[in-house]
């Protein structure tokens, strides 16, 4: 019977919880890193010795990067961050958004996303790490400007089959992608929404919030914005509304089936009308599932909680990657639930913890 594992960064500390009855029940660690916020988790399991990741922002010391190689029972913490902004960027390092791993091909190397926007490289297992300077050069990189969480870079989907390749997304500066190993960068908007903007359809500046890739087509992608839920079948090339169906397009987290293609997760937040804005529809804590792409729709929250007035964040909804797929989601008022039949129903994996801001989750066999 596989072991999963779940990651929970809060506000104030990791919780590292662990299932060995084929996710039915949990054990919940104590925090790690207390008082200590965990923006980003990651999970590298890319061979058979796993490592974990947590970004960890100290009111103290500032942002760092930590692992673990056994699981989550002990962190490394190095001294200094080996996430660094070089002295000519004239920038300063406020947090870590987002930790991701390369593709197969490259097995050293992980890709860690910043406040400010910026992408970072490391090729040695995430020891030390190296600005990618394309990027971080782009000139529309004056014009990005924050998000109501921050001006961050908090998606990174490197292509599974081409090492080349790598689409980033930020907020608010909106998706980008290189096809040439980070020698260039080009936006990748067209069809996105920004309604804050005098210019609705502007080449950048949307406040993407996440993107997600098709586990059978890496091409086919799927995106919540500030306003909008998209899919492209191009790796970005042209969006289009798959919104019809939900109770509304405002909503932080989309992630996709590890391995059923066209099969996706949102969490709306809203109806639509102004009273109920960035509030789950009718107090129920419902995720939204698509089989087809996003041509249709259906709310699952069998087991989740009503009376539910709070959000998931962009980072606190995720998968397993076991078969059938665990689906997670954490909540800003310290919930955590689990279903371990793809989202039919669920169960509590632990409650009253601090506001949830990332999860990961991993199966063992």
């Amino acid at each position: 019977m596989p072991e999963a594992v779940l990651l929970l960064g809060t506000r104030k500390g990791l919780f590292v919880a662990r299932s060995e009855d084929d996710r039915k029940t949990w054990s919940v660690s104590s925090p790690q890193f207390p008082d200590i916020e965990v923006y980003a988790v990651g999970i590298d399991r890319r061979s058979d010795a796993v490592r974990m990741f947590a970004s960890i922002t100290s009111p103290q010391f500032g942002p760092s990067l930590a692992h673990s190689d056994d699981l989550g029972a002990t962190w490394t913490e190095p001294a200094r961050s080996p996430v660094l902004f070089p002295e000519f960027t004239g920038a300063s390092l406020e947090r870590i958004w987002q930790i991701q791993p390369g593709c197969p091909a490259e097995p050293g190397v992980i890709y860690a996303g910043t406040e400010p926007s910026a992408l970072f490289r490391s090729a040695d297992g995430g020891a030390s790490f190296d600005l990618v300077r394309s990027l971080w050069d782009h000139p529309h990189r004056p014009s990005w400007e924050p998000g109501n969480g921050g001006q961050a870079i908090h998606t990174i989907l490197p292509h599974p089959a081409e090492p080349d390749r790598v689409l980033v997304a930020m907020s608010a500066g909106g998706v980008y992608r290189t096809e040439d190993g980070g020698e260039t960068w080009d936006a990748a908007n067209q069809g996105i929404r920004a309604e804050f903007l005098p210019k609705q359809y502007p080449e950048f500046g949307q406040c993407v919030h996440k993107v997600a890739a098709d586990p059978t087509d890496p091409d086919r992608l799927y995106l919540q914005n500030h306003g909008g839920v998209y899919r492209s079948d191009d790796w970005g090339g042209q969006w289009h509304s798959i919104a019809d169906g939900l109770p509304s397009d405002f909503g932080f987290p989309v992630i996709t089936h590890p391995s059923l293609t066209e099969t996706l997760y949102v969490f709306p937040l809203g109806d639509g009308t102004p009273e109920a804005a960035r509030m789950p529809a009718q107090g129920r804590c419902q995720v939204y599932r698509s089989a087809d792409g996003g041509g249709s729709w259906q709310p699952l929250g069998a087991g989740l909680p009503e009376g539910f007035w709070v959000s998931v964040l962009r980072d606190a909804l995720c998968t397993d990657g076991g078969d059938p797929a665990g689906i997670y989601l954490g909540t800003r008022d310290g919930q955590a639930y689990a279903s371990a039949d793809e989202g039919e129903t669920w169960a509590p994996v632990a409650q009253h913890l601090p506001d949830v801001l990332s999860v990961r989750a991993c199966t063992l066999p």
